[in-house]
C-alpha cells in the first residue's frame, strides 16, 4: 500500500462514525411539555404557565399542552397567561380534559388564545361573562348580563344608581366581548360564538364546539391528542400569519415525542398555598394574636417571631387577591376590639363587637364569585366562634379579678393587724403585713401590742389596739 493511501478510508470511517453518533439526535423528536391547570386561575397559575413556557423555549420543546379543568379565575392572572401564550415561540395547545372537565370563564379566553384548541368528550367550554370583582376587566365567573330593572322593581327607585350600575356592567361586558373576539379572529375561530359566550353566558359541549369551529379537534387524552396533531402545521403568528413564511409556522412531530410533565417548583407551590384566601385569613389571625401575646409578655420571643412571619405571609397572599378594603377594615376593627377587651374592663361588650366586625369583614374580604377564591362560610363561623370563646374567657377572668380582694396598694392595709415595735409621744413603728410602717394612735401603745389599721395617711398608718392579742400578724381578727 502506498504511503498515505489509508487516509481517505480513515476519513470516510470517521465521517460514518460521526454521522451514526448524531443520528439519534437528528431523528429523535423534540419533547412535548404537559402542564395541568386545575381549579381557579390565580397568580400562582399565571406564574407556573410563564415558567413552563420559558423552560419549553430554553429546552427546544416542540409543543406545550395546557390541560385545563377550571371554573374561571382572576382577570389579571388570565390576561397574564394569554399574553405569555401569544408571545410564546413554542406552540401551545389548550386541552380541556379529562372527561367531565370544563374551561369556564377565564378558561375560555385561554382556550381561544392557544394555537391549538382541543377538548375531551363530555367536557364543556363557555360562560365567559365577566363579574364585578373590583377590577374593570373581564375574567371572573359567570354573571348574567346587566339589563334594565322592571318598572315595578325596587331598583328602579334609584334611577341614577341603576344607570351607573348598568353603565359599568356594559363597559365590562363590551371590553370582555372585544377581547375574546380579537382572540377568535387571531386564531381563526368562531367569532360569533365568542361574542355570545360573553354576552349571554352560553356554553358548548366538546362536539358542538368542534362543529362550530370553536375548537380544532376532540381527543380522548393527551396521547390521543398528540397522535392527531402529528404532522400538523401550526402558524405561530395566528390565522393572519403569512402561509408561506416558514419562520412563522411549525410542523409538529408528536406521534412518538417524549412527554415531559411539568410540575410547579417550591416557589410555585408556596405561592399557590399562600394565595389561598382561607389560609391568608388564618395566617393573619395567627400573626395578630402572636404579636399581641408578645406585647403582653415581653421577652417570650417565639410568639413575636411566629406572629411576625405569619402576618407578613398573610399580607403577601392578600395583595395577590382582589381584596375588598371595607372587609379588611372590618377585620382590623374587630381585632382592635379584641385587643381592647384584654385591657379595658368592658365585660365582653368590646369583644362581642369585635366578633361581629370580624365575621362581616371575613365574609366581605375577598371580592370574587369564582369558586376557590372565596372564604368558606364554615371557616368564618369557626374563627368567629374561636374568637368569641377567647372573649368570653377574657371577660370571665376580668370579672373574677374584680371580685377578688385587693392584693396591692395602700387600700389593702385597711383592717389588717400588726405588732407594735416602738411607740412614744403618740407615734411609733409597727410591723404590718411583714413591713415596717410608721404608725400613730390616740392611745398609748406598748411594744409587742397587737393593733389594727383604721386609716392610711400617706406613709403613716392610724391604728387602734386590739383586744385579742393572739390575732396573727397580717390577718383580720
Amino acid at each position: 500500500m502506498k504511503p498515505g493511501a489509508w487516509l481517505p478510508s480513515a476519513f470516510a470511517l470517521l465521517a460514518t462514525l460521526a454521522g451514526a453518533a448524531q443520528a439519534p439526535v437528528a431523528d429523535g423528536a423534540a419533547p412535548v411539555f404537559v402542564m395541568h391547570i386545575d381549579g381557579a386561575i390565580g397568580p400562582a397559575t399565571a406564574d407556573h404557565v410563564k415558567r413552563t413556557l420559558d423552560r419549553a423555549a430554553q429546552e427546544h420543546a416542540q409543543l406545550v399542552v395546557l390541560q385545563m379543568d377550571t371554573p374561571g379565575g382572576l382577570d389579571t392572572a388570565m390576561r397574564s397567561i394569554v399574553k405569555d401564550i401569544l408571545a410564546s415561540p413554542v406552540p401551545v395547545a389548550g386541552f380541556v380534559a379529562p372527561q367531565g372537565a370544563r374551561a369556564a370563564s377565564a378558561g375560555t379566553y385561554i382556550l381561544y388564545a392557544s394555537h391549538i384548541a382541543a377538548m375531551a368528550p363530555a367536557t364543556n367550554v363557555g360562560a365567559a361573562t365577566p363579574v364585578a370583582i373590583g377590577l374593570p376587566s373581564p375574567g371572573g365567573g359567570a354573571e348574567p348580563p346587566a339589563r334594565p330593572a322592571s318598572a315595578g322593581s325596587a331598583a328602579s327607585s334609584n334611577p341614577a344608581a341603576e344607570a351607573g350600575h348598568d353603565t359599568m356592567a356594559a363597559k365590562r361586558i363590551n371590553d370582555a366581548a372585544a377581547y375574546l373576539r380579537s382572540l377568535a379572529q387571531l386564531r381563526g375561530r368562531d367569532v360569533a360564538w365568542a361574542e355570545q359566550a360573553v354576552r349571554e353566558s352560553v356554553s358548548l359541549s366538546a362536539h358542538d364546539a368542534l362543529a362550530r369551529k370553536v375548537i380544532d379537534l376532540v381527543a380522548a387524552d393527551v396521547p390521543d391528542l398528540l397522535r392527531q396533531l402529528d404532522g400538523r402545521v401550526v402558524a405561530l403568528g395566528g390565522a393572519g400569519a403569512a402561509a408561506g413564511a416558514s419562520a412563522g409556522s411549525v410542523t409538529l412531530a408528536t406521534a412518538k415525542a417524549p412527554i415531559v410533565a411539568v410540575e410547579p417548583d417550591w416557589r410555585g407551590r408556596l405561592l399557590a398555598v399562600i394565595s389561598d384566601p382561607s389560609l391568608a385569613l388564618v395566617l393573619m389571625m395567627i400573626g395578630v394574636y402572636g404579636l399581641l401575646f408578645e406585647f403582653m409578655n415581653p421577652g417570650s420571643v417565639a410568639p413575636g417571631v411566629i406572629g411576625g412571619l405569619c402576618l407578613l405571609l398573610a399580607m403577601w397572599g392578600l395583595q395577590l387577591l382582589p381584596i375588598n378594603y371595607a372587609g379588611l377594615g372590618l377585620i382590623l376593627l374587630g381585632i382592635a376590639f379584641f385587643v381592647a377587651e384584654a385591657f379595658v374592663p368592658s365585660y365582653g361588650a368590646l369583644g362581642i363587637g369585635g366578633v361581629a366586625a370580624f365575621a362581616f369583614g371575613a365574609l366581605l374580604l375577598v371580592d370574587s364569585d369564582v369558586p376557590g377564591l372565596r372564604i368558606p362560610l364554615a371557616l368564618v363561623i369557626g374563627l368567629a366562634l374561636a374568637s368569641a370563646a377567647a372573649v368570653i374567657g377574657l371577660a370571665g377572668m376580668a370579672a373574677k379579678a374584680r371580685r377578688r380582694p385587693l392584693a396591692s396598694g395602700a387600700a389593702r392595709l385597711l383592717g389588717m393587724a400588726g405588732e407594735v415595735l416602738e411607740f412614744a409621744g403618740g407615734e411609733g413603728w409597727a410591723l404590718v403585713a411583714g413591713e415596717r410602717w410608721r404608725v400613730r394612735a390616740a392611745e398609748v401603745l406598748l411594744p409587742s401590742q397587737r393593733v389594727r389599721v383604721t386609716r392610711v395617711d400617706g406613709l403613716t398608718l392610724e391604728v387602734t389596739p386590739l383586744a385579742d392579742t393572739n390575732t396573727p400578724q397580717g390577718a383580720l381578727p
